[in-house]
């Protein structure tokens, strides 16, 4: 039986932004679903509960989240543990909380780009206490909007900073020359989470930290 996989979009998105990604995984072995909700007019707050009964109804043996998908992701997880759910991959989440955000949230033209996911995607998920392996594919071509409110002084994928996407506690992390968006069209992207959810780590590249220790 082909192992179940539910992928989460991110802000401004809706799931069918994800189908490239889920393509490309059920070519590596994987049953694919999409997970769809309204990252600015519903938000964390009415995603999660959602969230929370699909994955008691249809239990995937993984999560995939780009961005504020991956945070969606873990906070379900983190709210109500699901044991089917072995391991998490997400692609590009500030899991540090975004710089962009907190620049985004300042100016009050542009806040309500946010909309009720802001708090979300300025705060992260910092602390980790699920029992599912969390792995990072995180970009370093800084091409994005992000780059319009937030400046970065390291590297980045335009819109989230490397250093945003690592955490102690991740099982794994990778970063690749693909910018925000274009790590949900990217074949490398699309390989290394392949790679991570059959075997819990990424394949190794020139940019490959196993359990992301250097924080």
């Amino acid at each position: 039986m082909q192992p179940r996989v539910l992928l989460v979009h991110g802000l401004l998105n809706a799931s069918w932004w994800l189908l490239p990604l889920a393509l490309r995984l059920r070519k590596q072995g994987f049953a694919t679903e999409l997970f769809d909700y309204s990252s600015v007019w519903e938000g964390p707050e009415f995603a999660l509960p959602r969230l929370r009964k699909r994955l008691l109804a249809q239990p995937p043996d993984a999560l995939v989240g780009h961005s504020l998908g991956g945070l969606i992701a873990l906070t379900a997880l983190q709210q109500a543990e699901h044991p089917r759910v072995q391991r998490v991959v997400c692609l590009g989440s500030p899991l540090r909380g975004s710089e962009t955000a907190r620049c985004v949230a300042a100016l009050p033209w542009a806040r309500p780009l946010l909309g009720r996911s802001a708090g979300l995607l300025q705060t992260g998920v910092a602390e980790w206490r699920g029992t599912a392996e969390v792995g990072v594919v995180a970009g370093i071509a800084p091409r994005g909007m992000g780059c319009l409110f937030a400046h970065f002084k390291e590297r980045s994928d335009g819109t989230v900073a490397l250093e945003e996407t690592r955490l102690p506690w991740l099982a794994d992390h990778v970063a690749l020359p693909c910018s925000h968006s274009g790590l949900v069209l990217s074949h490398s992207a699309a390989r290394q989470t392949g790679h991570f959810l059959h075997h819990g780590q990424f394949a190794p590249t020139s940019e490959h930290t196993s359990r992301a220790a250097d924080v």
